[in-house]
């Protein structure tokens, strides 16, 4: 027989979700339906849309590319400094982006000792171009990965991997055949979260790669290019870009849920 929720948690659980909702709400009520389907379907806003959509996959690939070795790490090494280095990893969570974008600008700018060195060897310069985003979208939407992944890692423990270990097999085997295996749930979760926090991402983007129609102007900078001209338009584009989020989380994150409860993370 399954436990009941408590009353009293119904009030705050409540006000939670309110919280979360009302807002959106205001902005529906605030919609000019008229006008919706001319303001989203603008050749600016589209762009925006194809670019973001470009972008944040672009970035998602990255993070995992580097954060599932990372999270590997910061699990499974027993070293001194883990602890610190764990932090300095989970620091984008907590830093203001605007700030995570100067961080970017003054290390890959003209300015920066790396965009220097790019410039001056190679003719790169990264800020305000498309890749500029990805770096920005990717330095903000990591850290969401590496703690899904993290998480996973130590909850589940090492044990399957000490006894790959024991019968022989080379730490690569042990990775391939039975690490990615485990986390492949908790990876389908934190790709989820990644994407949808590549998507929205603003104050890096803006600070780093700056609003380049076409090039560097994503669909919250267009949201707010178009708060300052025309009202309308950027409630209309708010909407779309939450609507677009509500269906990458709605479609893939139930998936990713069920793919934990099917390894057995639900039945612990």
């Amino acid at each position: 027989m399954r436990a009941g929720v408590p009353r009293v948690l119904w009030i705050p659980a409540v006000l939670a979700l309110a919280l979360v909702l009302l807002p959106v709400a205001g902005l529906v009520v605030r919609t000019d339906l008229a006008r919706l389907p001319r303001l989203i379907a603008a050749p600016a806003a589209l762009r925006a849309l194809e670019l973001s959509l470009t972008t944040a996959a672009m970035s998602t690939v990255a993070c995992v590319l580097l954060g599932v070795p990372l999270a590997v790490v910061l699990a499974r090494t027993r070293v001194r400094g883990v602890r610190v280095l764990r932090a300095v990893v989970l620091l984008p969570l907590v830093l203001p982006p605007v700030v995570g974008g100067l961080a970017l600008l003054y290390l890959l700018g003209r300015n920066g000792f790396l965009g220097y060195v790019l410039d001056v060897t190679a003719g790169v310069r990264v800020p305000f171009t498309t890749a500029a985003v990805v770096i920005a979208q990717t330095f903000v939407a990591m850290p969401f990965l590496v703690v899904s992944l993290e998480g996973a890692l130590r909850g589940g423990g090492d044990s399957y991997e000490r006894v790959a270990a024991t019968l022989g097999a080379r730490p690569w085997t042990v990775f391939r055949r039975v690490t990615v295996p485990l986390l492949l749930p908790a990876l389908g979760s934190g790709v989820v979260l990644s994407f949808a926090r590549a998507l929205g991402e603003f104050g890096a983007t803006i600070t780093f790669a700056g609003s380049l129609e076409g090039v560097t102007r994503t669909l919250p900078l267009e949201v707010y290019a178009q708060s300052q001209a025309d009202v309308d338009s950027a409630i209309a584009l708010s909407l779309l870009l939450i609507v677009v989020a509500v269906l990458v989380i709605a479609i893939a994150r139930p998936r990713a849920l069920e793919g934990a409860y099917a390894s057995g993370g639900g039945g612990r």
